[in-house]
């Protein structure tokens, strides 16, 4: 198993319309927009309100950190901020991480976007960081992301019940995950 665990140094990774660029301080307008937008919290199941001072400090502490890779998601031909994409929750051990995008803003979603972002990263974590397994979850309400996270290869393993509560009800989670012996789809032609 090929695996390195500097989270440091990530590279920039290069799809055929996205920069996924290491996430740093120079993206806090991007990430301060994206926290605050009312349907980015729903589909995160974000209860939490941050302030000016607690994005930034993330911001600053985020290139430095051993255990996970955040990537600031940018369109190559605009620079337009559309999100990040994060690998967290490293358990050496088990050669495994979770998965987590969010992308919200003008065009930022309904555009392929996410799959094309995600399909770079697990790439980027299978075959560069030498990972065995890769999962997330996803509320029930977000049909979108589930079958974003379909296109990329993710499967589903099961389901947290009454795992969020948000406007007064109930929600489940999908368990979802990807391993690296599982095959993954091709893109389709077009926006993936």
């Amino acid at each position: 198993m090929n695996a390195d665990y500097d989270f440091t140094r990530l590279p920039m990774i290069e799809t055929p319309r996205l920069r996924l660029e290491p996430q740093g301080l120079e993206h806090f307008d991007g990430v301060w927009s994206n926290v605050n937008n009312p349907e980015s919290r729903r589909l995160t199941g974000t209860h939490v309100r941050f302030t000016q001072d607690q994005i930034r400090a993330w911001l600053e502490k985020a290139p430095k950190s051993e255990d996970r890779a955040d990537w600031a998601v940018v369109r190559r031909d605009t620079g337009q901020y559309l999100g990040e994409v994060v690998l967290n929750d490293l358990d050496e051990a088990n050669a495994s991480m979770g998965y987590r995008i969010a992308l919200s803003g003008d065009g930022a979603t309904g555009n392929g976007y996410g799959t094309e972002a995600g399909r770079a990263v697990i790439a980027h974590a299978f075959d560069e960081i030498g990972l065995h397994r890769i999962g997330l979850e996803v509320y029930a309400f977000n049909q979108r992301a589930v079958r974003s996270y379909r296109k990329i290869g993710f499967e589903e393993e099961g389901t947290m019940r009454d795992a969020l509560h948000w406007n007064d009800e109930w929600v489940d989670a999908v368990m979802m995950s990807i391993l690296c012996t599982d095959p993954r789809p091709r893109p389709e032609p077009g926006p993936s």
